[in-house]
């Protein structure tokens, strides 16, 4: 079915009936929130319209799901995406113009979704996107996130955790489905019976969740496709006790729901005590457990109890292995409720299951302590102790006698439950996330499991949606592009490439700068208008913006501004390219080295700030409450993206890509994509330094942190900086921990086991040949056309694409 876009004079008439029929009220009384509620009524109705002309088509060709299951889904606001989507964003944009509306005000109406915190969840909101924009049948599964991560505050240079009270106002962009509310058990104890020779088990005294159902669509772009973001809500099935409330105990009439709805209250709840554990543990099988009900019931209705197909017509996939307690669920659900045998059962789940892992840390790949399972989830941890006792049987077979190799690939080893291993063990494929990963998952993480099944093992690189990071935040740089190649490469990206002949076209050089500029100036206007600093546009905008980890090294980047710092004070009378350094970051609440950080990065804007020629060159920012929207204005801006993971630790990277879509030039480490942005970019066109994944690796064994400081002047003067009072004269051991963490290491551990201070003086050295570089003006406007012009490959539709050909094997519908 073909839909019509709407004119401009339709939109028009339509938005001004919205108000009247909604909240009884003229254009020029409305607030800006009605606006935007009539406004998303409007698009909304659009989207389901295409949602009802397509809905059934799946069930009736037979054509097989993909359940993508994460903890995260960073979706951003929906609304100008869903624009873009319906290929009419003109139009609606052009209309509210002639009414007068300011677009970015309502837009800037729209609460941000607190539904995912880094690259983890945006990765899987992408994966969405061009799952629907390809005609794929998926759905995402998650967390109905009540407060999402928090709100972050910067007061006196430290992180502040507030609520985010994103839901306060509603969700206009979802649909309850009360009816097909599930129920979860916790707790409870598990009791073993015979019947009729066959050994049964039954859950008693369990706890129970009911996982309340919402819904929201996901539009493909120029396509009748809808597919949906399954959010899960915990709600107690006792909504008060009665007695409790009528004798006067109020607190204890509500306890037992607040118990219950806590699991969907915050996204990632500190888990240093065992309480956190316990909680992070219930949210996991929450939405695990409701998503593969939900698979199955699905499954159910179409074909009946036809299990032989169901993994013909149902995948599942596990983002990292936050999700990864769905595979014992299914052979739970399989056995207990439908009768299946364990091989049966067993067989299902491997050619069901699908694995990506994003993480090569051990801190990372999650493990739970065995009590703690066996409390909470009696019969799944039953199911875990036979998975494990058929596993180690096998793995004896390859490896006999090698016990503390088996014990290292089994799911229960060491009084701890290993996730990572559950997911590698039962899934029919596990995919790294850029080549350098999946080459370490292969020769170090998983190499056990990689010898068993090398062609279980395939490497995928991510991929951003260009729709998002391209047409929606960049609609300067997307025009432009237009007036070179045409429209054709919207739908086909890597048509982009036709864009590189244009890197040497100096008229085209000079619109891409005047669009640069532009963008420069619009955050210019945000960050002031948000937090009230002022930014030099002519000065270089070098960002990095990711979630702060001591391996993404924000901290080698605070140094390196100290060590351009201590140079201008030093030699004041020379001449210098002014920087805007521009940090965005939140910090997990119980990571303390990482708020450390922060606010170390906020003492060097503070110490920068006060110097008279200093304060001229550098200008540190610290992005306050970094989130999608903050993103979609720096990345357009952003002049050089700062990629300087310590080498093999980044997976893969996305903020890498879209910063390289929106023509920044990337400076970092040969790790994750980056390896992949060198290749397609040239050598020219990026800023590599730094030990590679394999020195890196070597290093464990030979590297001693205190040689540098020892040998190199620049870096020993930065480091008495920490402790001297320069930083934090009221407190001069302030940053005494990170001091002592560099040189001496933690708790008896190595020194500085990120390599900060043995890749900081080829960082700075290669800070210099930036700084060089874009004092050539058309030299860097080269390299940044030249980014653009390479990035297409890095979109998450081929991403999806290779997902579908080497894993999921699912049919486009015919719409």
């Amino acid at each position: 079915m073909e839909f019509a876009k709407k004119s401009v004079e339709t939109i028009k008439a339509e938005l001004l009936d919205k108000l009247r029929t909604a909240f009884g009220s003229g254009l020029e009384e409305a607030t800006d929130d009605q606006i935007y509620q009539a406004l998303a009524m409007m698009v909304r109705d659009e989207v389901m319209q295409r949602r009802s002309a397509s809905r059934g088509v799946r069930k009736q060709t037979g054509s097989k799901k993909v359940y993508y299951l994460s903890a995260e889904f960073l979706i951003g606001r929906t609304l100008h995406s869903n624009m873009v989507n319906l290929v009419n964003e003109q139009n609606y944009l052009k209309a509210l113009d002639e009414l007068g509306i300011d677009k970015n005000v309502i837009f800037e109406q729209e609460p941000e979704p607190g539904l995912g915190n880094g690259g983890l969840g945006r990765l899987a909101a992408c994966f969405l996107d061009s799952l629907t924009t390809l005609r794929l049948p998926a759905m995402g599964c998650t967390i109905r996130y009540e407060f999402g991560l928090f709100r972050q505050k910067i007061v006196d240079g430290y992180q502040v955790e507030v609520p985010d009270n994103w839901l306060d106002s509603g969700n206009i962009w979802e649909i309850p489905r009360p009816h097909e509310t599930v129920e979860v058990h916790f707790g409870g104890r598990v009791i073993p019976y015979d019947d009729k020779g066959r050994m049964r088990f039954r859950h008693e005294n369990y706890n129970v969740v009911e996982a309340v159902p919402y819904d929201v669509p996901v539009l493909g772009y120029d396509t009748t496709m809808v597919n949906m973001l399954r959010t899960w809500s915990a709600r107690s099935p006792k909504r008060i006790d009665m007695q409790s409330f009528n004798s006067g105990q109020y607190v204890k009439a509500m306890a037992e729901r607040e118990l219950a709805e806590v699991i969907s209250k915050i996204l990632y709840p500190n888990d240093d005590s065992y309480q956190g554990k316990e909680l992070r543990l219930k949210q996991q099988y929450f939405f695990s457990s409701a998503s593969i009900q939900y698979a199955v019931n699905d499954f159910l209705k179409v074909y009946g109890p036809q299990w032989e197909i169901f993994s013909d017509k149902v995948a599942v996939h596990i983002n990292d292995t936050h999700p990864a307690v769905a595979i014992p669920e299914l052979m739970r659900i399989l056995m207990d409720e439908h009768d299946l045998s364990w091989e049966e059962a067993e067989k299902i789940c491997v050619n069901t299951f699908a694995y990506t892992n994003h993480t090569v840390l051990q801190e990372a790949l999650e493990r739970w302590p065995e009590q703690l399972f066996a409390e909470q989830l009696p019969r799944v941890y039953m199911i875990l102790q036979e998975m494990n006792k058929r596993l180690c049987a096998k793995l004896w077979d390859v490896y006999p006698g090698q016990w503390e190799r088996i014990g290292h690939m089994a799911i229960l080893a060491y009084n701890q439950v290993h996730m990572a291993n559950l997911a590698v063990a039962y899934s029919h494929s596990v995919n790294g996330v850029s080549a350098i990963h999946t080459n370490i998952l292969k020769k170090q993480t998983f190499h056990d499991y990689y010898v068993m099944n090398p062609r279980k093992f395939v490497s995928i690189t991510n991929g951003i949606t260009h729709r998002r990071w391209l047409f929606q935040c960049n609609p300067g740089l997307t025009a432009l592009i237009d007036d070179a190649l045409g429209t054709k490469w919207h739908k086909d990206i890597e048509r982009l490439r036709d864009l590189v002949p244009f890197a040497d076209d100096a008229a085209f050089r000079e619109k891409f700068a005047q669009v640069k500029y532009f963008n420069k100036l619009r955050l210019v206007d945000r960050v002031r208008r948000m937090q009230g600093i002022e930014i030099n546009p002519d000065s270089l905008f070098d960002a990095q913006a990711k979630r702060l980890h001591e391996y993404k090294r924000q901290l080698m980047n605070a140094l390196g501004i100290l060590l351009y710092y201590n140079t201008i004070v030093e030699h004041p009378d020379r001449q210098y390219l002014p920087r805007t350094y521009l940090f965005g970051a939140k910090a997990a609440p119980g990571y303390q080295r990482a708020k450390l950080t922060i606010k170390l990065i906020n003492s060097v804007a503070e110490l920068v700030k006060k110097h008279p020629v200093a304060s001229k060159y550098i200008n540190v920012v610290f992005l306050e409450n970094y989130c999608v929207s903050q993103a979609e204005v720096l990345m357009p801006a952003a002049e050089l993206s700062e990629q300087i993971s310590t080498a093999g630790k980044e997976a893969s990277g996305t903020g890498n890509m879209k910063f390289m879509m929106n023509g920044a030039v990337t400076i970092g480490t040969m790790d994750g994509a980056n390896c992949e942005i060198y290749d397609e970019v040239g050598a020219d066109n990026i800023y590599i330094f730094g030990l590679t994944a394999e020195q890196v690796e070597r290093g464990y064994t030979n590297y001693r942190a205190s040689e540098v400081y020892e040998t190199n002047p620049a870096i020993r003067k930065v480091m008495e900086q920490l402790i001297d009072g320069t930083l934090c004269p009221e407190n001069p051991r302030m940053f005494q921990e990170i001091y002592h963490a560099l040189l001496f290491g933690d708790g008896g551990g190595m020194a500085d086991p990120y390599f900060v201070l043995k890749d900081l003086p080829q960082y700075f050295v290669t800070q210099k040949k930036v700084s060089s570089d874009y004092m050539d003006r058309d030299k860097w406007l080269r390299k940044a056309v030249m980014n653009t012009a390479c990035s297409g490959i890095f979109s998450s539709d081929r991403t999806i694409g290779e997902y579908n050909r080497f894993i999921w094997h699912l049919k486009p519908l015919d719409l």
